[in-house]
C-alpha cells in the first residue's frame, strides 16, 4: 500500500463520489454519510462530470427493474421494510436485490425492537426471526459466488448477529475485498476484532481506505497513540477539513485521559459543524468530568432544539442530570436512549453508572451486562462490573471483572489501583504490592497509588521501602497542589514516628508539626512533639558531658518495704548511632544516682552516675518488694 504522503486526491475524491452513490442508493445512509463528509473535506479538489458516477448510465438489468427499484426505495426510505421487501422480491439486478434483503432484515430488527417491553431489564431475549432465513438464502448465494461486495456485508452482519464470530469475520474480510469503499463493511470488521495481534492477521486489501480502517480499529483497541499518529497524517494530505478526524482526534485525547485538549478539540468542532450530534455524548463525558455545569447545560439546550429524539441528545440530557445528582431523571434519558437504539453502548454504561450512584446494584449488573453485549471491548462495562461486586462484597468475582478491564486497559493506573485493593482484600498482598506499583510507573491518574504502596508496605514490615513510598507520595501531593489528600496526614504521622525512631529528630519534628494541621493526628502529633523535643535536650544534655553516652532504656523502680531507699533496675540496648552494644540489665543503687528529672510519671527520665548519662523511656513500673 503507498504511503499516505503519496496518495492521488483525485482519485480518493472520485472513489469517495462513488462509494456515496453506491451506499445511498443501496440505503446504507451512515456509510453514504460518511463518504459524503470525507468528500466535502476535500472540496478543493473538482471532479469532471463525466467521471462523476452520479452522472454514469445504470447497467442494463437496473434499468429494466427500475420502476421496481425506484417504488421499492421510496418505501425503503419511509421505514416501510415489509412494502420494499415484498414490490423487490423477484428483481435480479445486485442494487435492487440487495435492497431486498436489507429490508427483509431491517424489517426483523424493527419488530425485534417494537417486542422489547423493557430495556433495562429484560426477561427473555428478544430475537430477530429474519436472521436464520435470511441466513440459510445468502449462504446459498456465497456457495455460488454469486454475492457482490454489499451482499457479503449483509451476510456478515447477519452471521455477527447469530453469533458466528469466526465466519463473521472471514466473510466480511471477503466483502471489503470486493467493495473496499463501503466503509461500513470495515466498521463491522472492526467490531470483531479483539487485540493487536488478530488485527496484524487480517488479510485485507491494499486500498487507501484501509488507514482509515487501521486508525479507527486502533481506537477502538485503545492503541490511541498509534491512532493519533495516523489521524494526523490524514491531516496532513489534505484532510484537514474534515470533521470526522477532528471527532476522532478528540475522541483519542479523551481516551488518553487528555481531557483539557479533547475538550478543546470537540469546542472547535462545534464552531465547525454546529448542528454535529455525532460523538456529542462523549463531549458531554467530559464536561461531566470536569464539572462543566454550564458548558454542558449549554450543550444539552442545543443538541434538545438539533433533535430532541437522537440517541446521543438523551445520552446528553442524561449527564446533564447526573451531575445535578438527579439519577432518577438521568436513567429516565437514558432508557429513552435505548428504546431509540438498543445497542446504543454509552447509554447502557452511563445508566449502570446511575444504578450504582442509586446503591440499585441488580440493576446496575444487568445494565453493564448488556454494555459488554454489545461491545466486549468497553472497559468501563467490566470496570463498573467490578466495582458493582465491591460493593457487594464478592472479592473473586471484584477480582475477575477487575482483570479483564486491566486487559483491555493494560496501561491505565485506575485498572491497576482497582486489581490491587481487590487482591489486598483477599490477602494476597504481594500481588497488590505489584498491582500499586505498577499503577504509580504508567503514572497514576488520581494519585492514590504510592499511599496505598506505602501503606501495604507498612502492613508487610518493610519499612524503610514504606518510607521511601511515604516520601515519594507527600513530593507528589506537594507537586499537585490545590488537591485536598486526606491521607496526608498517615504519611507525615509515619515518617515521624520513622524520623524519630532512627535519631533523625529535625525530620521528624517537620512531620509532626505538619501533622498538627489535620483533626485526626493533631493530639498524637503534640504528644509526639514533646517527645522530640525531650530527646533534643537529652543530645543536648549529653553533648556537654565529657566522653558520656546515652541510651534509650526500661526503667523499673522498685521500693522497698524496709527503707525508703530506692532500687532502680535497668534494662535496654543503645539506639543507633551507637549500636552494637550489649543489652543493659543490672540493678543500681538510686542514691547513687543524680536525678535530673525525679517524677517516675515522666515519660523520659536522664539519671546521671559517675560519667555515664542513662535516659529512660518510656514504660515505668513501680513494684513493691
Amino acid at each position: 500500500m503507498a504511503p499516505i504522503s503519496t496518495w492521488n486526491l483525485f482519485t480518493v475524491k472520485r472513489d469517495l463520489l462513488k462509494a456515496h452513490y453506491d451506499c445511498s442508493s443501496r440505503g446504507l445512509r451512515q456509510s453514504a454519510k460518511w463518504s459524503a463528509e470525507m468528500s466535502y473535506a476535500l472540496s478543493s479538489i473538482q471532479i469532471p462530470p463525466e467521471e462523476d458516477p452520479h452522472f454514469t448510465q445504470e447497467n442494463p438489468d437496473s434499468m429494466k427493474e427500475w420502476d421496481k427499484y425506484l417504488l421499492a426505495k421510496s418505501y425503503f426510505d419511509v421505514q416501510e421494510y415489509d412494502r420494499a421487501a415484498y414490490f423487490s422480491q423477484d428483481c435480479v439486478s445486485p442494487k435492487t436485490h440487495f435492497l431486498h434483503l436489507y429490508s427483509r432484515y431491517l424489517s426483523g430488527e424493527k419488530k425485534k425492537l417494537d417486542d422489547m417491553v423493557d430495556t433495562v431489564v429484560p426477561g427473555e431475549k428478544v430475537r430477530n426471526e429474519a436472521l436464520k432465513p435470511l441466513r440459510a438464502e445468502l449462504q446459498k448465494e456465497h456457495l455460488q459466488k454469486s454475492l457482490d461486495g454489499y451482499l457479503l456485508y449483509l451476510y456478515g452482519v447477519i452471521l455477527k448477529r447469530l453469533q458466528l464470530q469466526k465466519q463473521a469475520i472471514e466473510v466480511l474480510c471477503e466483502a471489503v475485498h470486493k467493495e473496499p469503499l463501503h466503509w461500513g463493511a470495515w466498521l463491522e470488521l472492526a467490531t470483531l476484532i479483539i487485540d493487536r495481534e488478530m488485527l496484524s492477521t487480517l488479510s485485507l486489501p491494499n486500498h487507501w481506505i484501509k488507514e482509515f480502517f487501521l486508525a479507527h480499529a486502533y481506537l477502538e483497541l485503545q492503541l490511541n497513540e498509534e491512532a493519533l499518529d495516523i489521524y494526523t497524517r490524514l491531516q496532513e494530505v489534505g484532510f484537514l477539513a474534515s470533521t470526522y478526524l477532528k471527532a476522532q482526534v478528540s475522541i483519542a485525547y479523551h481516551n488518553m485521559r487528555e481531557v483539557d485538549q479533547a475538550i478543546e478539540g470537540f469546542q472547535a468542532l462545534q464552531k465547525v459543524d454546529p448542528y454535529r450530534l455525532d460523538n456529542t455524548d462523549i463531549f458531554s463525558n467530559l464536561l461531566y468530568v470536569k464539572e462543566m455545569k454550564v458548558e454542558l447545560s449549554f450543550l444539552a439546550h442545543q443538541c434538545c432544539e438539533t433533535d430532541k429524539y437522537r440517541v446521543q441528545t438523551c445520552c446528553v440530557i442524561g449527564n446533564f442530570y447526573s451531575l445535578r445528582s438527579q439519577h432518577e431523571k438521568a436513567v429516565l434519558y437514558f432508557q429513552r436512549a435505548l428504546r431509540l437504539n438498543p445497542n446504543y453502548l454509552s447509554a447502557w454504561t452511563l445508566m449502570g453508572h446511575e444504578y450504582m450512584e442509586m446503591k440499585n446494584t441488580q440493576a446496575a449488573i444487568q445494565s453493564y451486562r448488556q454494555a459488554i453485549e454489545v461491545n466486549r471491548r468497553d472497559y468501563r462495562a467490566w470496570y463498573g462490573l467490578g466495582q458493582t461486586y465491591e460493593m457487594l462484597k464478592m472479592p473473586f468475582y471484584c477480582l475477575y471483572y477487575y482483570r479483564l478491564a486491566q486487559q483491555l486497559r493494560p496501561n491505565d493506573s485506575r485498572m491497576m489501583v482497582a486489581l490491587g485493593e481487590a487482591y489486598e482484600k483477599l490477602d494476597k498482598l504481594q500481588e497488590a504490592k505489584k498491582c500499586y506499583w505498577k499503577a504509580h510507573s504508567v503514572g497514576d491518574i488520581e494519585g492514590m497509588a504510592l499511599i496505598k504502596l506505602a501503606k501495604l508496605y507498612d502492613k508487610l514490615g518493610e519499612e524503610e521501602q514504606a518510607a521511601a513510598a511515604y516520601s515519594d507520595y507527600v513530593r507528589d501531593v506537594e507537586f499537585r497542589r490545590g488537591i485536598e489528600r486526606e491521607e496526608q496526614s498517615s504519611a507525615f504521622r509515619f515518617l515521624a514516628g520513622y524520623y524519630k525512631k532512627h535519631g533523625r529528630l529535625e525530620e521528624a519534628y517537620e512531620n509532626a508539626q505538619k501533622c498538627t494541621e489535620y483533626s485526626e493526628t493533631r493530639e498524637e502529633a503534640k504528644a509526639l512533639l514533646r517527645e522530640i523535643a525531650q530527646l533534643r535536650s537529652i543530645q543536648e544534655n549529653g553533648a556537654m558531658q565529657s566522653g558520656s553516652t546515652f541510651c534509650f532504656l526500661n526503667l523499673i523502680c522498685i521500693n522497698t518495704k524496709e527503707s525508703s531507699q530506692s532500687v532502680v533496675k535497668i534494662e535496654g540496648e543503645m539506639p543507633r548511632p551507637y549500636n552494637p552494644l550489649p543489652l543493659l540489665s543490672f540493678i543500681i543503687d538510686a542514691s547513687n544516682l543524680t536525678t535530673v528529672k525525679s517524677n517516675y510519671q515522666w515519660k523520659t527520665m536522664v539519671l546521671y552516675q559517675e560519667d555515664l548519662i542513662y535516659s529512660f523511656r518510656p514504660t515505668i513500673h513501680h513494684l513493691d518488694v
